[in-house]
């Protein structure tokens, strides 16, 4: 199955190293989301290892999550509280869910991992379905710079130790807004693979996805702490309400 129709080969290939540190730290995006549940319920889209939910969860919010990936949640069920959050394992873009929910969110690029537009059209009018009247749907994404993919294909060393190299490529198709990366590791024990592709969309676009599903932005900022969103801003966090 292809990097572009697998939702769980992310999960598959990434669940050991996703709690790594070096990775955001969840508590600026817990602290936003506990202010816009008013208790829950709340369903987190992609709950990957409960890096978010958790913490919302010991806040006092009912949360929810789904996730493609097993191995992702396994390491959730590990960790303190991590069986007390329900999860339907399933394509996000489905949301598997009944609801209604307060609200729903998507963190760290994510709804960017779907990478058909079709299934990110599918994925808020879904989510749309399954908030309460009035509820909340966040997003939180990057914004594209062009200069990042002026050439179709990149090349980016990543590690080199004694032991082993790891270098990072990337190849563009920028008429239809995706890219395929692959990580290569070099190392005694031989070729290491890990494939990932993203479908990224500018923040008017997200706008349009929203629209469509029957959404309208309420707020925008460019990161968690609510610091003003402008042009030249790196990221987004949008929060779309249901009519």
């Amino acid at each position: 199955m292809s990097v572009f129709d697998d939702p769980g080969l992310f999960g598959r290939l990434w669940a050991d190293t996703y709690d790594d540190p070096g990775n955001p730290d969840p508590a600026p995006a817990v602290d936003f989301l506990a202010g816009l549940a008013d208790g829950g319920p709340a369903l987190e889209l992609a709950i990957g290892t409960g890096r978010v939910a958790l913490p919302l969860a010991e806040r006092g919010v009912a949360v929810e999550g789904v996730e493609a990936s097993p191995e992702m949640v396994a390491k959730m069920r590990a960790k303190p509280g991590g069986d007390g959050v329900p999860v339907a394992i399933g394509d996000m873009a489905d949301v598997p869910v009944a609801g209604p929910y307060r609200l729903a969110y998507l963190v760290f690029n994510t709804l960017f991992n779907l990478v058909d537009a079709e299934r990110q059209a599918d994925c808020f009018r879904n989510v749309a379905r399954v908030l309460a009247p009035g509820g909340a749907f966040v997003i939180e994404a990057f914004v594209p710079d062009p200069t990042d993919f002026d050439r179709d294909e990149q090349v980016r060393m990543r590690a080199v130790t004694e032991d082993s190299a790891t270098i990072r490529l990337h190849q563009y198709d920028r008429a239809a807004q995706t890219f395929v990366r692959q990580t290569v590791t070099f190392d005694r024990d031989g070729v290491h693979l890990r494939p990932f592709a993203m479908r990224y969309l500018w923040p008017e676009q997200i706008d349009e996805l929203a629209e469509r599903a029957g959404l309208r932005l309420a707020e925008r900022y460019a990161d968690w702490h609510r610091s003003p969103f402008g042009a030249d801003s790196a990221s987004h966090v949008s929060v779309y309400r249901s009519r």
